[in-house]
């Protein structure tokens, strides 16, 4: 099993914070890989970051993405909160699978929060080798993650929900659980 960490909204002092892992339960992430790649070169975009990308691609993008096979996990926090605080409580009750072969997180994180996550792997008994930071354009799962932490995170700051609540509706069927 494949785990890819992004979040959204942890900086800010208003809104949400969402946490979101994406477990890619497929039989070869590399298929994924090409689907995510191939939808991308059609949209003529280099890769999808939810923060940069107009409106009207991320739909194309949602649309194609929430027909793939995966699982979320999601946390959503009331802001303004203390990340490191937040990130360990949650994700100690979100990482509970005992078949994981890698966790990738996205972006360039602090040293406290990598420090974190090591932590909570090595208390569930979980190799810290596993733990990889990555960019975006790395990882299809992580442009995935990118996309469901952006879509969670507007669609509970219920902000432009006409937009955003009909792909919200069908990231549900995918979720495994969502804390809040």
């Amino acid at each position: 099993m494949l785990i890819f960490i992004d979040e959204s909204g942890i900086h800010k002092d208003v809104d949400h914070s969402t946490f979101v892992l994406v477990y890619l339960e497929v039989e070869n992430y590399n298929q994924l890989e090409k689907e995510v790649e191939k939808i991308e070169k059609e949209l003529k975009i280099d890769y999808f970051h939810w923060k940069e990308t107009v409106w009207n691609i991320k739909k194309k993008f949602m649309e194609r993405m929430l027909g793939l096979d995966f699982k979320v996990k999601i946390a959503v926090i009331k802001n303004p909160i203390n990340p490191a605080r937040e990130l360990e409580r949650v994700l100690i009750h979100m990482i509970i699978e005992k078949n994981i072969r890698n966790i990738y997180i996205d972006g360039k994180k602090p040293k406290w929060y990598e420090r974190k996550i090591k932590k909570i792997l090595r208390d569930k008994g979980i190799s810290v080798r596993k733990l990889k930071m990555v960019k975006g354009n790395q990882y299809a799962g992580v442009r995935l993650a990118d996309m469901v932490a952006g879509l969670s995170r507007s669609y509970f700051d219920k902000k432009n929900l006409k937009k955003i609540s009909e792909y919200y509706q069908k990231l549900q069927k995918k979720i495994i659980v969502i804390v809040e």
